[in-house]
């Protein structure tokens, strides 16, 4: 038998718990006596948990994001030449500080190519982009990853909300460069809630939340693709599954222009949606 869920107190008159002490809390930075007073409040504050909880499942979404990246291995060229710096440190106190200053540049320059998903070659000056890079794959993997860091916000899903849809399309559409639809999917029995401006590989990106009145949500994700000489790729019209993100989600590109819908829905109910979107844009 499972216990009933705390309810707040209606007698306790203490303020809410602030964001930054949540955050420590989560990443176990407080110390034992406020740790110990947050687990109290948390015990009586279900807004409290399920705040915590949409910020968890931020937490896993952004690991899970650039956790391909971290595997990646270290090009054998760059290994070479960083224990070359780390060689030449010895040879005399003025090459200390100068191989110092080269290695801390080296670090940093390695982790910056990391961050954004690309390694440069270091013999011909060869760039090499990151395999799914600019796909329909990754397009719809970072949709997904931006769905579960979103969706579950209880005080900020959107940036604009569905109250200022015009100002919202402008604004989007001038951002992504193209005029905008936002879909109606009512007839599915979900409504708009607003929608947000995101970064991208290649550009803006756009995201539009819906829910229903159960509180289930879907995302719609959408941006220019850059398809590289394969413009085929770019021209793409039919619908992709993809199970492989936080949350599943179908996606198809059209013009050059991406579009992914994603949420924690059936693969049916989730391609229903998706041809709902495509016969409005």
């Amino acid at each position: 038998m499972t216990e009933p869920d705390t309810v707040m107190d209606p007698h306790d008159t203490r303020p809410g718990i602030p964001d930054d002490d949540l955050h420590a809390w989560l990443d176990g930075r407080l110390p034992e006596d406020q740790r110990h007073a947050v687990d109290d409040r948390l015990a009586h504050d279900p807004a409290a948990r399920d705040t915590v909880a949409a910020y968890r499942s931020q937490r896993e979404a952004l690991r899970a994001l650039h956790r391909p990246l971290l595997d990646e291995p270290i090009p054998p060229a760059l290994q070479a030449a960083a224990q070359r710096l780390a060689d030449s440190r010895g040879r005399t106190s003025q090459w200390w500080r100068w191989g110092g200053m080269a290695a801390g540049f080296a670090l940093v320059f390695v982790t910056g190519w990391l961050s954004h998903g690309q390694w440069q070659a270091v013999r011909g000056g060869e760039t090499i982009a990151a395999r799914s890079r600019g796909t329909g794959q990754e397009f719809v993997r970072q949709a997904a990853v931006a769905h579960a860091v979103y969706a579950p916000e209880v005080r900020h899903p959107v940036e604009v909300a569905a109250a200022q849809q015009e100002h919202l399309i402008q604004w989007l559409s001038k951002r992504l460069g193209r005029p905008l639809k936002v879909p109606d999917l009512s007839g599915l029995g979900y409504e708009l809630v607003g929608g947000r401006l995101l970064p991208g590989d290649t550009g803006a990106r756009a995201q539009f939340m819906y829910q229903t009145p159960g509180g289930e949500r879907v995302t719609l994700y959408l941006g220019a693709l850059d398809g590289g000489a394969d413009a085929t790729a770019r021209q793409e019209t039919a619908f992709s599954f993809s199970g492989t993100g936080p949350v599943p989600g179908f996606y198809w590109v059209d013009q050059g222009f991406g579009y992914a819908l994603a949420g924690k829905l059936s693969r049916e109910a989730l391609l229903q949606l998706a041809q709902a979107v495509y016969q409005q844009l």
